[in-house]
């Protein structure tokens, strides 16, 4: 179908739907051509919008990126949280629930989401969006990790030292220097390491 034959019916979607729309088209464009290809200009006429539509929407490329990363991270947080729901209640499913979530869903969106968040870095957007993500996974993770600790629980520096290296296994997997399992094993050694130290 043409953009034209596109337009009309799409003008009429609400504006929730639109947003969807439009960042399903932008991760398509990412992984057919880069991030560097992507421009507001460009999604709108990848989407059969105009201009102005996609301008609302996200008001600047960096606007574009930072919705696109809050995407990623709020689809991750959804997988997460039914993973997590679903183990069984002992430190190893839950260690290597949470090391094989996290690992999984990087590779799933794969240089995708690396090309995005390096689009972005040194970016104000991108540092508020990724920090508040970062504090809600690191609350997360000692909330679930609590039972088998201490009640003085895991050390704020223990947890952070564990988001790091889940992003440079991940990372490293993406780039294919290490395996899937081999990133998802040594994250969960590391959440046990960091969990025997809080006993």
């Amino acid at each position: 179908m043409s953009p034209q034959h596109n337009q009309s019916p799409r003008r009429r979607l609400p504006r929730e739907e639109r947003t969807r729309q439009l960042l399903e088209v932008a991760w398509q464009l990412i992984g057919n051509e880069g991030t560097d290809a992507l421009t507001l200009g460009r999604l709108a006429e990848a989407a059969g919008v105009t201009k102005p539509v996609v301008y609302d929407h996200f008001g600047t490329r960096n606007g574009l990126l930072a919705a696109l990363y809050q995407d990623y991270d709020e689809r991750q947080t959804q997988l997460f949280d039914a993973a997590i729901e679903a183990a069984a209640a002992n430190l190893q499913d839950k260690s290597r629930v949470i090391a094989a979530s996290y690992v999984n869903c990087v590779l799933t969106q794969g240089r995708e989401i690396s090309d995005v968040v390096a689009a972005l870095n040194g970016s104000p957007e991108l540092a508020a969006v990724k920090k508040q993500y970062q504090h809600a996974f690191i609350e997360k993770c000692a909330t679930i990790l609590a039972p088998f600790c201490t009640p003085s629980g895991i050390s704020a520096a223990s947890l952070w030292a564990m988001l790091g290296a889940a992003d440079s296994l991940s990372d490293a997997a993406v780039a294919g220097d290490i395996s899937e399992a081999q990133a998802r094993d040594e994250l969960q050694a590391i959440i046990l390491g960091m969990v025997e130290r809080s006993q």
